[in-house]
């Protein structure tokens, strides 16, 4: 499909990446390889870039859908396109205040000791409240 959220796409197969070492969530780094050729067929490659294990696999174009189909999907594509980049930025702004969130309480467990129980109950309140508004989007 064409749109920005992959929930309003349609499904063309599962690809695991099997054999990644266990990291904290943004570090391991997947190198994502997509071509089309002129038939339709999909080969996808993903590579591990840390342990340079990879996979691949090729999705032939029978996509059941009709030509009626793929129009109709083209024009939902171009029709919401203003308010899928507006919700995917939403979801991006939302995933980086996770970040923050993440990286914060990791700061606080690390200089615990330099903290007093008030600074620690504060910056912990803080942190539930970014989550609390980026659950809301």
């Amino acid at each position: 499909g064409e749109r920005e959220l992959v929930r309003d796409n349609k499904l063309l197969g599962k690809f695991n990446l099997v054999g990644i070492p266990p990291a904290p969530k943004g570090v391991p780094q997947i190198e994502i390889t997509f071509d089309i050729d002129a038939d339709g067929i999909v080969n996808l490659s993903a590579k591990d870039k840390a342990t340079g294990k990879d996979q691949s696999m090729t999705i032939a174009s029978s996509s059941g859908l009709s030509d009626k189909d793929i129009e109709k999907m083209v024009a939902d594509a171009e029709q919401f396109a203003e308010s899928d980049k507006a919700r995917k930025a939403l979801i991006e702004e939302s995933n980086k205040a996770e970040f923050v969130c993440a990286d914060t309480e990791k700061a606080l467990n690390e200089f615990k000791d330099q903290l007093n129980a008030t600074e620690k109950e504060k910056v912990t309140k803080l942190v539930g409240e970014l989550r609390e508004l980026a659950a809301k989007g």
